[in-house]
């Protein structure tokens, strides 16, 4: 190849496009949800009576939770990915599925006798909980971790640690779907520790991962 074959070559390679990175991170969340569904499906399934759980509002308002809490976490894992200052404005969002589990946990401890809140709490699957949030969004934090990898978080541990709430907001999502405890003080409580591990261990992994 002679000195104009090799500039030809590499101007038509600089005019190839590029995935935008917001159509990177589309294509990692598609990916991730697939990988959950798959492991859900292949290690709980639904629960048996979900039909009639559908039609409680107490079932129904697990995944109010869950799906916002997914849906804020991200826009904040996405800006986090980049180096600039736009997570400062998506942050603040996540805070709505909190304060939606803290409203419902206040109204049941208004509805119910006190003698029943520490049963409604600890409930039936709280060790399948904390086992089957995790399990099932550890898949989904590795995309993100690897996504966060191909861009230049300048706040990798945050990055990091917001990645695996969303993970676990997706997990814990499809877990909703077979858990059948649906108080929200069972939900404030194992739900909220399930998706804190996989926010600690995204923080943890992603400064080795997508540091640079």
């Amino acid at each position: 190849m002679n000195t104009n074959d090799l500039i030809n070559a590499l101007a038509l390679d600089d005019h190839r496009p590029v995935m935008p990175f917001s159509s990177i991170w589309l294509a990692a969340l598609g990916l991730a949800i697939l990988i959950a569904i798959v492991v859900f499906f292949a290690t709980l399934g639904l629960r048996p009576d979900f039909v009639e759980a559908a039609r409680t509002p107490r079932f129904l308002f697990k995944f109010v939770v869950t799906i916002s809490l997914a849906a804020s976490a991200f826009g904040p894992a996405r800006a986090l990915s980049r180096p600039d200052g736009t997570w400062r404005k998506a942050l603040p969002y996540m805070a709505i599925a909190p304060i939606l589990i803290v409203i419902a946990v206040l109204v049941e401890l208004f509805v119910l006798p006190p003698d029943i809140w520490s049963a409604r709490m600890i409930g039936k699957n709280s060790m399948v909980c904390l086992t089957y949030i995790p399990l099932i969004g550890i898949g989904p934090l590795a995309i993100f971790q690897l996504v966060l990898r191909h861009g230049a978080p300048t706040r990798p541990t945050l990055a990091g640690a917001v990645c695996g709430i969303f993970a676990g907001a997706i997990a814990a999502t499809l877990y909703a779907a077979q858990c059948t405890d649906d108080s929200p003080l069972f939900v404030a409580t194992w739900y909220t520790i399930a998706i804190a591990g996989l926010a600690v261990l995204g923080a943890a992994s992603a400064n080795l991962i997508a540091r640079w």
